[in-house]
């Protein structure tokens, strides 16, 4: 897979040989259970797969180069680039400009650019109609758009489905960047509608069994499906297609559900009539990120920590999965960890909690430690760092770690 050219600050030199030792043992990935790295009283179970994945370190090398290769010139972020505030706080040091808040707000009116000026596309893409609007101005938004090719796959898997004249239905959150951009390309080819979670796609099991009226599906879908969406035509045959950060397992279960409702009504000899086979559009990194994840289930911590942006929807499910098993605190960096205890991140409730003692008074603690897609390895390292340093004075955490060597 090709390297990419991310700056060496967003690196851990500890991680990164954490990292190259497991690809080196298992270069096809088919040992799941995690890294263990002991430091004095703390055992770090570290997931096999965490941090920048392929289409975020792809992102953040275009943005780097657009800096490098256009001095002088004004630089725009169609939104946040990746969500993690750590990243966009660099880019934006660096002179870059954000043209949207990451819910679709003007906050530089499209207008005042002009043909000179550099506009990236963010890794999750963007709608047709921002696209057009820019290019109407003379913008080029080619060179640097750093759309995620797993984000570009789903798109054109979309717009196949609407040429075999299926609806498109988008397991995503239908106001997250990547399923705005998904569900405009979507809907250039065919009918489309969004489901969030298996409860909403329920709520289509149940009409398209018989059991909600096609007015009851439209009003409880409202604002979620293409313009001129008819039940009655557009849900004899679907293809579904997800939101890449979404759960793979979640996806996998909604398209098994609908699946199920089609062969109660036909007979599963019928099933590839009004169903198409969409497994191929689940992105790689996320799965492995999962996958990942449920290695750590299998093994016995004390508590878990989850690092990453509090906007970001991968690290959010990864928090998710953890909660099932171990006491988890979500968190952005180690700026979180403080004398008065840990800050973290309730997603569920969208709000910010302290627990005071979040360590547990044992001689030895065993700790699960993961990140999402947009989370450097420096901040998860320092994370590390944080959490030990609560124990060790900096004396004594430079022999532990001089140990390591």
């Amino acid at each position: 897979m090709k390297q990419f050219e991310v700056p060496a600050f967003y690196r851990s030199p500890l991680l990164s040989k954490i990292k190259a030792q497991r690809k080196l043992a298992d270069p096809r990935k088919k040992d799941f259970s995690p890294s263990s790295l002991q430091i004095g009283k703390f055992t770090f179970l570290i997931a096999r797969h965490f941090g920048f994945c392929y289409g975020v370190e792809n992102a953040i090398e275009r943005s780097y180069k657009a800096l490098q290769e256009n001095p002088g010139k004004r630089i725009f972020l169609l939104s946040q680039m990746i969500h993690n505030p750590a990243v966009n706080a660099d880019l934006t040091g660096n002179g870059i400009q954000f043209l949207q808040d990451t819910h679709g707000k003007q906050l530089i009116a499209f207008d005042t650019l002009t043909p000179n000026d550099i506009v990236l596309i963010p890794a999750f893409g963007t709608t047709l109609e921002i696209e057009q609007q820019l290019t109407s101005l003379g913008l080029d938004i080619q060179t640097y758009n750093t759309t995620c090719p797993f984000v570009e796959k789903v798109w054109n898997r979309s717009e196949k489905l609407g040429e075999t004249q299926h609806t498109i239905i988008i397991h995503g959150k239908h106001d997250h960047e990547e399923t705005r951009a998904t569900f405009s390309h979507a809907v250039a080819n065919g009918p489309a509608l969004i489901v969030k979670d298996m409860k909403e796609a329920q709520v289509l099991g149940a009409y398209i069994l018989g059991q909600k009226s096609a007015a009851e599906l439209l009003d409880f879908f409202v604002g979620k499906t293409s313009e001129g969406f008819e039940p009655e035509i557009h849900l004899s045959k679907i293809g579904v297609v997800n939101q890449t950060t979404m759960l793979a397992t979640e996806t996998q279960a909604i398209t098994d559900y609908l699946r199920s409702c089609y062969i109660q009504l036909h007979g599963e000899e019928n099933i590839k009539t009004y169903m198409a086979d969409t497994r191929d559009t689940l992105c790689y990194a996320t799965n492995d990120n999962q996958a990942a994840t449920l290695g750590l289930l299998e093994q016995a911590a004390d508590l878990a920590v989850v690092v990453g942006g509090y906007n970001s929807s991968n690290t959010s499910h990864l928090a998710e999965l953890l909660e099932q098993k171990f006491p988890t605190y979500y968190i952005k960096d180690a700026s979180e960890i403080q004398d008065n205890g840990l800050h973290h991140f309730d997603y569920h409730h969208k709000e910010m909690k302290l627990t005071e003692r979040f360590l547990p008074d044992r001689d030895q603690l065993q700790i699960v430690l993961t990140s999402g897609a947009s989370c450097p390895d420096s901040i998860v390292e320092e994370v590390m760092m944080k959490i030990l340093s609560t124990q060790y004075t900096q004396t004594e955490l430079e022999g532990l770690l001089s140990n390591l060597a």
